[in-house]
C-alpha cells in the first residue's frame, strides 16, 4: 500500500463522517463537502491502485 492509497482512504473516511454530520444536522453544505471529499478521496486512491499495478508490473 502507497501513501496515495492510505491518502485517498483516509480523506474517503473523513467525507463519509463530514456527510454524515451534515445530514445531521440537516446542512446541505456539509453534505456536499462531504460527498466532493469522498469522490476526491476515491480518485486518490485509484491513482494509488495504478502506481502500484505498474510497480507490481514492473517487478514481473
Amino acid at each position: 500500500m502507497n501513501k496515495d492509497q492510505v491518502k485517498g482512504v483516509a480523506k474517503e473516511i473523513t467525507g463519509i463522517a463530514q456527510e454524515n454530520a451534515g445530514k445531521l444536522v440537516g446542512n446541505k453544505e456539509q453534505q456536499a463537502k462531504g460527498l466532493l471529499k469522498q469522490v476526491e478521496g476515491k480518485v486518490e486512491k485509484s491513482v494509488g491502485d495504478a502506481k502500484e499495478a505498474i510497480k507490481d508490473s514492473l517487478k514481473k
